[in-house]
């Protein structure tokens, strides 16, 4: 009886000194990893909060027998409350960049640093965000394959113009921040800016909200500044005083991000507003139906992407440099001229005017086969017409541009509230 008993003992400590061995070559193997990304993981704890979680995991591995318990552990429990943030930058273009340059500038060791790590997912090979994140070789995610759990703290989008998964979303501990430049719910959707202009808003601004899946812009608002649009503004000067509000706006939301988040506050239902992309069908002008302050206003949001235009004979004829109201002397045409879409030459100041539904405004240059200026085509086209007695009195007049459905394009320049 002594004799098995001993064996007995014998074969129990073996099997301990076995899974002792066992244990401790799966922590080295962890160890390693645990190690090398223990900056990573441990920012943000304190000295008790580390000790209790390696103690935690650890027991976790031995009683699971998980090779990676002790790291998946460790980073579901992350639990980094202030900066330095890891960030992942979504975005395209030139607004965007602005932002992106911020967050780059950001980046350091000092004790105000706002950023740790930032990397960026973007579209195609040619849009500035690609260009920018190549030029400081930030390192570059193709989307739509993107791998974020337990990578990033939080996300930040800036004129991407992708809806982001829900399980994207989830990935990061504070959300995915997104910079918008107008003053939110109004003007939700891909071109606020230009909208701000096209309706003539004195006021407008910069809204840091987190974005929700399945619908864009509708998300709650952690940040949001006021700015006033200047007189006569473009929608390009426009865009560029907010990519630079929006960018500061967006590193002092992140110097204190878990206040705003739990400050912040849904969007009102109330003045929600869309602002739908600019398409070229908004360029045809409607002179019956438009004002000069409209056609300036479209002129400044749209200008410098699509020329406005018109029908000439039967012929699209592009407008040019648009110098705004004219004032043409009641002496200089006659009372059957002053309809809309009228012609009138001002050769003192090389002006084409045209009558639209309050007045008159001008163009110094048309394109037509070629780019021609107001006195070139006055004396190529209309001065001929005018000479010519048998022709119709339209034949000095641009005509409005109809579709066939009947509708214009006038009436999809104004505000669509979202019930």
């Amino acid at each position: 009886m002594l004799v098995g008993h001993h064996r007995l003992q014998i074969k129990f400590t073996q099997l301990c000194v076995r899974i002792y061995l066992y244990h401790l070559r799966m922590w080295n193997q962890v160890g390693v990893k645990v190690i090398h990304n223990a900056p990573y993981f441990i920012r943000g704890f304190c000295r008790r909060c580390v000790k209790g979680k390696f103690a935690s995991c650890a027991g976790q591995s031995q009683r699971q027998h998980r090779k990676t318990s002790v790291v998946s552990c460790i980073i579901q429990t992350r639990c980094v409350s202030n900066p330095p943030w890891r960030i992942l930058f979504f975005g395209s273009d030139d607004f965007a960049v602005e932002s992106l340059k911020r967050l780059h500038a950001a980046r350091g060791d000092g004790a105000d640093s706002v950023l740790d790590s930032l990397e960026v997912v973007t579209l195609s090979n040619n849009v500035p965000v690609r260009k920018f994140a190549e030029q400081h070789e930030l390192r570059v995610h193709e989307w739509p394959r993107v791998e974020s759990s337990g990578q990033f703290d939080v996300g930040v989008v800036v004129s991407f113009g992708c809806l982001l998964q829900e399980s994207l979303i989830n990935t990061f501990p504070y959300g995915i921040l997104n910079v918008h430049p107008s003053l939110l719910p109004r003007w939700r959707g891909p071109a606020p800016v230009f909208h701000t202009i096209l309706h003539g808003d004195k006021l407008t601004g910069v809204t840091i909200m987190q974005i929700r899946p399945k619908k864009f812009d509708v998300g709650p608002i952690l940040n949001q500044v006021l700015y006033e649009v200047p007189e006569k503004s473009t929608a390009d000067e426009l865009g560029g005083s907010l990519a630079a509000l929006g960018a500061q706006l967006l590193i002092d939301t992140l110097r204190n991000l878990p206040e705003r988040i739990a400050n912040r506050t849904e969007q009102a239902r109330e003045g929600a507003t869309f602002a739908p992309k600019i398409n070229s069908c908004l360029s045809w002008l409607v002179w019956e139906e438009q004002t000069c302050d409209q056609i300036d206003r479209l002129y400044r949001a749209i200008g410098s992407r699509v020329h406005l235009r018109t029908i000439w004979r039967g012929r699209a004829i592009k407008l040019l440099d648009f110098v705004g109201k004219c004032n043409v002397p009641f002496t200089e045409i006659s009372s059957f001229a002053a309809v809309p879409g009228s012609i009138h030459y001002q050769k003192d100041s090389n002006t084409l005017s045209v009558c639209c539904k309050d007045g008159w405004v001008g163009f110094k240059t048309v394109m037509l086969k070629k780019r021609l200026s107001a006195a070139d085509f006055f004396n190529g086209y209309l001065h001929q017409s005018v000479l010519k007695k048998s022709q119709s009195q339209n034949s000095c007049q641009f005509q409005s541009y109809r579709e066939k459905t009947g509708q214009n394009p006038k009436s999809m320049l104004w505000n669509q509230t979202i019930g």
